[in-house]
């Protein structure tokens, strides 16, 4: 696969949906803490750097465990937002940067997470942004949470939505990040893969949120935006069960030097 370069507007292009993306963006398994703890890479006090921190969905449970986390985003919007529910807390660092430049220090990172974001990021680039960061045996860990788009008949129905209503849904897919890109990306190509399962229930006015926060979804004013709420609408009344409906996700957890 040839090196990816992000959209133009990767980093604006979320500045309409904070609120959406914060009450209804997906959190993260406790199991994906337990897996970095129990391999020793996240314990109190270590120095992380969270790539793409965005809201701080995940900024939040690195500190939880202890960590000093220095949340890396370039979108104000988002960033203002991991301000607001964080800078309480004394190891968080906000830093509005690029994930390609992070303005960090060298070798100073224990460990280097993006959670959700490293598809928006140039490969070659970021790379050679973690290769100056972390410390001798520091580890970088990819997280996503892919949402199933087959398991159940909602979820077949929301995907042919996208792909109805949302014309660069394809180009901005994580899933354009694939085993040959991850390879290219690791040192000799080694890299774990972990797996945990995540899920989400919604009413109506969740399920509209959750579509309004992805940055593909066309927003009010575009011409797609009323007719793809109004199919929104018929998929959640055809497939509601005591009225609510479930997203399920399998989040994926890649880790590698």
């Amino acid at each position: 696969m040839p090196p990816r370069h992000p959209p133009q507007n990767a980093t604006s292009r979320f500045s309409n949906r904070v609120a959406d993306y914060l009450r209804y963006r997906p959190g993260y398994p406790e199991g994906v803490l337990t897996l970095m703890r129990d391999r020793g890479w996240l314990k109190r006090g270590a120095q992380v750097a969270d790539i793409g921190s965005g809201t701080g969905i995940f900024s939040r449970l690195l500190l939880d465990a202890g960590a000093e986390v220095f949340a890396v985003e370039p979108n104000t919007g988002m960033r203002e937002a991991g301000e607001a529910m964080l800078a309480h807390q004394a190891l968080f660092h906000s830093i509005a940067a690029s994930g390609e430049e992070t303005t960090l220090a060298d070798q100073s990172m224990d460990l280097i997470v993006s959670a959700q974001a490293f598809h928006w990021l140039d490969r070659a680039r970021a790379r050679s942004e973690f290769t100056r960061l972390l410390k001798p045996g520091g580890r970088i860990v990819l997280i996503w949470n892919v949402r199933q788009t087959a398991s159940t008949p909602f979820l077949r129905d929301y995907e042919n939505l996208l792909l109805h209503f949302a014309p660069d849904y394809a180009q901005v897919r994580h899933e354009n990040v694939d085993a040959e890109a991850l390879a290219g990306f690791f040192i000799g190509g080694v890299f774990e893969k972990h797996v945990f399962a995540n899920r989400q229930c919604f009413d109506f006015s969740g399920l509209r949120g959750r579509l309004l926060s992805c940055s593909y979804a066309p927003a009010p004013g575009h011409s797609l935006h009323e007719p793809m709420i109004q199919e929104l609408q018929r998929l959640f009344e055809v497939h509601e069960q005591n009225g609510s409906i479930t997203f399920l996700y399998t989040t994926e957890v890649f880790i590698g030097r």
